[in-house]
């Protein structure tokens, strides 16, 4: 019999690791054998006993109380979206998730086509389902049937496209733990975090991390295009209605910039070519 993976335990060891004794407030003395806090000091913050937080890491008690899970996420520092992830972590038991059609609204997808924006429709697992040209002409990646995660770790024409793309690789990270939440035997998450974490040490890094973020919309990419430069463009998400976490993005540029005209250039490249006149 398989044992169950113990997520909550994973979670906070992961995450009191990332929490120094200065931030937290406690005095340093002698030497330590542990990057963050210790287990009993960890305990001591948020007002239980060593041997109770022990039991949480050591997945021997999975059902701790909402107000223990709180002190918790203020001892740790968590923001709302990973103390959110918490005490979903505590809540009932995941349960497998029954795989849906990763088939776009037809509305949606001829939506997607008209727009005179980059745009595409990725799935939970971030995989890219439809784009329309201009999202293509914007990252030749872009395109049916990638997928976000595994361009931005292993693909270096990707990687030369994003001005720090370790950061922007992290926040990518963060947000698709989030979206995941405990769905993680699902075959897809698991073909695929499996996946890089053979092939990305910087992935296997960032994932060991448990950081968590929300798929924001309205940020403002800076990109490395190699046609015109450098471009800034906000970035929307927005859910799609009915689906199994399919987000709609669109990038658009400010029209008070160069980038709506370096955005232009490249639409105008992405214009299908009229057969000429005989």
């Amino acid at each position: 019999m398989t044992e169950e993976p113990n997520r909550l335990g994973d979670f906070l060891r992961a995450r009191r690791q990332l929490v120094t004794p200065e931030q937290a407030g406690v005095p340093v003395t002698g030497v330590r054998r542990v990057p963050g806090l210790r287990r009993e000091e960890v305990a001591m913050l948020a007002g239980i006993s060593a041997d109770y937080y022990l039991r949480l890491e050591r997945g021997r008690d999975r059902s701790p109380s909402v107000q223990v899970l709180e002190s918790l996420a203020r001892v740790l520092r968590l923001e709302d979206s990973a103390r959110d992830y918490l005490l979903g972590l505590a809540a009932d038991k995941p349960r497998r998730r029954r795989p849906r059609g990763q088939t776009v609204p037809p509305s949606t997808a001829e939506f997607v086509a008209v727009l005179p924006f980059p745009a595409f429709v990725e799935s939970r697992y971030l995989d890219v389902l439809v784009a329309n040209p201009l999202a293509t002409a914007l990252s030749p990646r872009l395109v049916a049937g990638a997928n976000r995660l595994r361009d931005v770790f292993l693909d270096p024409e990707e990687q030369a496209m994003w001005p720090d793309w370790e950061a922007s690789a992290a926040v990518l990270v963060a947000s698709f733990r989030s979206t995941v939440g405990t769905g993680t035997d699902d075959p897809r998450f698991v073909e695929l975090v499996g996946e890089l974490s053979l092939a990305s040490p910087l992935f296997r890094q960032l994932w060991a991390r448990h950081d968590v973020r929300p798929r924001e919309g309205a940020v403002v990419v800076p990109f490395l295009h190699p046609q015109v430069g450098e471009l800034r463009l906000t970035r929307q998400k927005l859910h799609i209605t009915g689906t199994d976490g399919m987000m709609l993005v669109v990038f658009h540029p400010d029209r008070a910039t160069g980038d709506a005209d370096k955005l232009a250039l490249l639409a105008s490249a992405a214009l299908p070519v009229s057969p000429g006149r005989g």
